[in-house]
């Protein structure tokens, strides 16, 4: 299994339809419950144990999860107002090491279950039309709201295996 990527890279190269959309909102819905349960008995040694060497540790992975997914509801936010809004990438390392990442798991928790259902109404709302619109990301070029409702899932999903297999390696 490869511990950077234990379900592999986002890969998606059909036809959204209304199914596929409706299986990654709920991915998106269900990840705080999924997440606060497969952590809720590690102690502070196990949250800062790496999930893999030179890999964050879990305690980061969760704050990195609440950053990430802030920044992608306000990208989703920006994609359906402007008229292909260019959106500012941040430097996800760099963030893992400010203090904020050091403080307790269950603060980047509780935000994600709160973000999660503001996130999920606003995804739940969305009409055909709107699964078209994009946003101009530095790096990646254009990116659909549709295409990015399956990236944030396979986000969720990817960082939620990180845990649960070094959790599986480590016998926790």
């Amino acid at each position: 299994m490869d511990m950077k990527y234990p379900i592999g890279n986002f890969q998606f190269d059909g036809e959204i339809t209304n199914s596929i959309t409706k299986n990654w909102i709920n991915e998106i819905k269900d990840l705080p419950i999924l997440l606060r349960d497969v952590v809720k008995d590690l102690d502070n040694e196990q949250l800062d144990t790496p999930y893999r060497p030179g890999g964050w540790t879990v305690r980061q992975v969760i704050h990195h999860l609440a950053d990430s997914h802030m920044n992608a509801y306000v990208r989703f936010k920006l994609a359906l107002t402007e008229e292909k809004p260019v959106i500012k990438p941040y430097e996800e390392t760099k963030w893992a090491e400010l203090s904020d990442y050091k403080l307790p798991i269950d603060i980047s928790l509780s935000l994600l279950e709160a973000l999660h259902i503001r996130w999920t109404d606003l995804l739940l709302s969305l009409i055909p039309a709107d699964m078209e619109k994009t946003f101009i990301h530095p790096d990646s070029g254009e990116v659909s709201v549709g295409k990015n409702i399956g990236i944030y899932a396979w986000h969720g999903r990817h960082h939620l295996a990180h845990i649960t297999s070094l959790c599986n390696r480590k016998g926790w």
